[in-house]
């Protein structure tokens, strides 16, 4: 139990508290799942980030998402994980070691594979320490008990495992495709690994001379030097043109070589002559055009991108080299015909930027077709892997049912290595998770897997399998909930859900909640070249994680990209210390004030019961939102309440009886602030984890940390509508009298009279018994309240639902000024009445939408007439 004697500094510093709460958390073990096991699970996994470097402002909006269900699942009571890790990154670790050797002058070939390793495990330990500090400054409540690493024994056993059984079932092979090779980290690609960008280049029509002395043959080719691997030449069966060439063959300039003419449906009679070069070894199209028709396969180049000894002459020049050496040989010979501008898609590395070359290797695939009916078959089921938004799965399922095969082995060191090996003499090839009897008999594929290959296991993976009675996998396997970018759901999203599918016979999380990149203010993407890249710890040790946080989780809706603005955190900044400020009031106020001492069973003045009532609809509405993965509108909903209804209005009605002499009211004041302050701190907790704590323990209350409290619930009791309406009326009269000051130039400290004319008895009696609250804040010099008023001549006007108010303010205002004023509040009216009249003569409308929706307009119409009529009243006695 606090002690509220303790008094809070004049001003919030995150720097001070920060550390220290989340220390006191970790050392007190209140992330730690499983310790009360009679509660139900709810697990999130975090999407491992690379040990490749810093986290940016993508991983903090991720894991702020992520950590916000998490505190708000254990405070409604749930056993929840939220389990760490991080992923080896086969390319981008080996990239940055591989680099950091070439600056100390020396390559991993000079270490070899097992000192190199070495340095890349070094590598890790020094960035994961590294990624460990940023989660602690984003207040990320992980329980470091259950840590991974998808190079981990555990893992690295589960992912053998996987590459075996699917070896045995046929759904792995090794065969020579052609695959997506990197010539700058000579390693194969995945499809979605290759970033397509438009490209101005050249399209290079050649004539080729025909074996048999009767003309030659025209092709168009973006990529002459490939031309050297040509092994036919393919038209479409159905062209006129070339119906007396099929079958014939054509001489291959430079080489010499003799080549068949083939006719092949895929060729595409519209593009450049109708006839293409067939390079099996070169492009995945040739492939399978070769394979119909038994072309031999002619690799030019080596892993590099160099012409390799096929190439001949050309044999060492590097591929572009050599494209502008075999046109001027080609130009020579009178061969080229004509060369046309050509903007075309090539592939690039994700990786490493390098123009991917199409590759013939010989490499490990995954079959994916069975596995992908299988992940589709599920959508179809009520047990589904839920999307939200909801349109991102329509995006999953195009991919699956377009799917190709999966190419998983990398020509790395770093990383899982294949558990296969070739015997040394037979080349018989042995899978299995153990090595082989003899060993010496036998060598070991060179190659890793790819990394997403342990990455789709994550979820199962981690929770101890294929261990399937570990209890973590038992009990909190499926997950709960994973969260995302949208970009990476084939590279990740799709493999997770096809493996734990194949492996576990369910899927691996209820739902998927997609959200888009951050950007900068003018919706760029951040990148280096841009130099707009912002450092999230930058932006905590400047303002504190919570108004980070806040920004970042209320900043956009479910799947749609958010732009960082600095004005934006500096705003929830200013939001934080707005909330520090009333706490602050609040706790000076509640001097020897305990948790015993919250009673709110007395009379309750109607500020109190607003305010209760308030609660009671924020917390339902909040607790739905987040429940909806709707946290931007829950913040907006949260910022409304704390600042407009708590702060500006409740805090200063507070005033009145804490000021005041009945010992009553007073301690009902500070039971409905400490309970009211109690429920906002706890609401906002998820995603303000710091700042929530820090003011909880200032406050009276139960129980060692808001980490472990309980979530608000609504209670009934103190709900009252009445009480919204007569405080909605005193707001509004309040507000106009304020409105009518500023515009008239009447200072607050000077009292003027106001008269309030009430729409019936009822409003009467409210205004009459909440008297002080008007006394108060409109400083008025008399206060009339009736039923049957006249208007004073030379008055200022307000009309607001419920009652008309008077200034007489003679010698202080222009009467023509305040005709000028209302002649604009009733071009307001005249519109809004339009507007709502035009609506409910729409019979589309009237009929479609909901009944409360189309009574609500019915009774804004009401409102509005009633509204123009008073202000039109007013003009003419004006203008009398």
């Amino acid at each position: 139990m606090s002690d509220t004697n303790l008094e809070m500094a004049t001003k919030y510093d995150p720097s001070q508290t920060e550390e220290k709460w989340y220390e006191t958390w970790k050392k007190n073990g209140y992330f730690k799942a499983g310790t009360d096991t009679s509660k139900p699970p709810y697990s999130i996994v975090i999407p491992p980030p690379n040990v490749t470097g810093k986290l940016h402002l993508g991983h903090a909006w991720d894991t702020t998402m992520q950590d916000l269900l998490i505190r708000f699942k254990r405070m409604q009571g749930y056993d929840a994980l939220y389990l760490p890790g991080m992923d080896h990154a086969g390319i981008a670790t080996q990239a940055k070691v591989e680099a950091k050797l070439r600056e100390e002058g020396t390559s991993r070939y000079d270490l070899g594979r097992e000192k190199f390793l070495e340095t890349a495990w070094k590598w890790k330990e020094e960035y994961a320490e590294f990624i460990r500090k940023q989660w602690a400054k984003l207040g990320l409540s992980l329980d470091y008990s259950r840590e991974r690493f998808t190079l981990d024994e555990g893992l690295s056993h589960a992912v053998k495992k996987v590459f075996v059984k699917l070896y045995e079932k046929g759904l792995i092979y090794r065969g020579e495709y052609i695959i997506n090779w990197d010539p700058a980290t000579k390693t194969a690609l995945s499809d979605i690994e290759v970033i397509y960008k438009e490209v101005e280049g050249h399209l290079y029509h050649l004539k080729y001379p025909l074996a048999d002395g009767s003309g030659t043959i025209e092709i168009a080719t973006t990529r002459p030097e490939t031309m050297l691997g040509d092994s036919g030449i393919a038209v479409h069966p159905d062209d006129e043109r070339y119906q007396d060439m099929i079958g014939k063959t054509a001489v291959l300039p430079i080489v010499g070589r003799e080549i068949p003419i083939v006719a092949d449906e895929y060729v595409d009679m519209s593009f450049g002559s109708g006839a293409v070069k067939i390079t099996p070894a070169h492009d995945p199209n040739d492939f399978e055009i070769g394979n119909r028709h038994n072309l031999k396969r002619i690799l030019v180049m080596d892993e590099s991108g160099q012409m390799n000894q096929q190439a001949g002459k050309y044999q060492g020049l590097d591929r572009f080299e050599c494209r502008k050496q075999i046109i001027k040989d080609l130009e020579a010979e009178g061969v080229l015909d004509r060369i046309e501008a050509h903007t075309h898609s090539v592939g690039h590395s994700e990786r490493s930027g390098a123009v991917v070359e199409p590759y013939l290797s010989t490499q490990w695939f995954v079959k994916m077709k069975p596995l992908a009916e299988r992940a589709v078959a599920l959508q179809k089921q009520n047990d589904k892997v839920r999307f939200v938004p909801e349109r991102f799965e329509n995006t999953y399922l195009h991919w699956m049912e377009n799917i190709r095969d999966w190419c998983i082995s990398r020509q790395l060191w770093w990383g899982h290595r294949i558990p296969a090996w070739y015997h040394k003499e037979t080349g018989e090839v042995y899978v299995d998770i153990n090595e082989p009897e003899n060993p010496e008999e036998w060598k070991q594929d060179e190659d890793v897997l790819d990394t997403w290959f342990s990455s789709a296991l994550w979820p199962f993976s981690t929770m101890g399998w294929p261990d399937e009675e570990n209890p973590d996998f038992k009990r909190y396997f499926p997950t709960n909930t994973l969260v995302t970018g949208y970009d990476i759901i084939f590279f990740w999203v799709a493999r997770m859900i096809f493996q734990s599918i194949e492996f576990t016979g369910g899927k691996p999380f209820d739902d998927v909640l997609l959200h888009g990149l951050v950007r900068d203010a003018e919706g760029r993407k951040m990148s280096k070249s841009l130099g707009n890249g912002i450092d999230p710890m930058d932006v905590i040790d400047k303002y504190g994680a919570d108004a980070l946080r806040y920004t970042l989780a209320t900043g956009t809706t479910p799947g749609q990209d958010l732009r960082f603005q600095w004005e934006k955190v500096e705003a929830n900044w200013n939001f934080a210390n707005k909330i520090w400020n009333a706490s602050r009031f609040t706790i000076m106020n509640l001097e020897g004030f305990k948790a015993e001492d919250i009673d709110l069973s007395g009379e309750k003045s109607v500020s109190d019961q607003w305010i209760l009532t308030r609660l009671n609809q924020t917390i339902e509405k909040v607790t739905d939102l987040f429940e909806a993965y709707d946290f931007g509108e829950a913040g907006r909903y949260l910022y409304s309440f704390i600042w407009d209804d708590f702060c500006d209005w409740y805090i200063e009605m507070a005033k009145l009886p804490l000021y005041g002499d009945d010992e009553k009211a007073k301690q009902t004041t500070k039971s409905v602030l400490t309970y009211v302050l109690d429920k906002i701190l706890k609401l906002l907790h998820p995603i303000m984890p710091f700042i929530t704590e820090e003011i909880w323990q200032y406050l009276p209350h139960e129980g060692e940390t808001i980490v472990l409290s309980e979530w608000p619930a609504v209670n009934k009791e103190w709900h009252s509508e009445s009480a919204v309406q007569d405080m909605t009326l005193l707001q509004n009269i309040i507000r106009s009298v304020r409105n009518i000051r500023a515009e008239m130039n009447v200072a607050p400290s000077k009292p003027i009279h106001i008269q309030i004319k009430a729409a019936s008895d009822k409003e009467k009696e409210s205004l009459i018994k909440n008297k002080a609250y008007l006394e108060k804040f409109c400083n008025p010099e008399t206060l009339d309240i009736q039923t049957e008023l006249k208007a004073p001549e030379k008055s200022v006007s307000a009309i607001v639902t419920g009652a008309e108010i008077y200034l007489p303010l003679e010698g202080l205002i222009n009467i023509d000024e305040e005709i000028n004023r209302l002649e604009k509040e009733l071009e307001k009216l005249n519109f809004e009445v339009e507007r709502v009249q035009k609506k409910l003569s729409n019979q589309g409308f009237v009929n479609k939408a909901p009944k409360h929706i189309v009574d609500e307009e019915k009774e804004k119409e009401k409102d509005y007439l009633e509204k123009r009529r008073k202000v039109e009243e007013r003009i003419r006695e004006l203008k009398q």
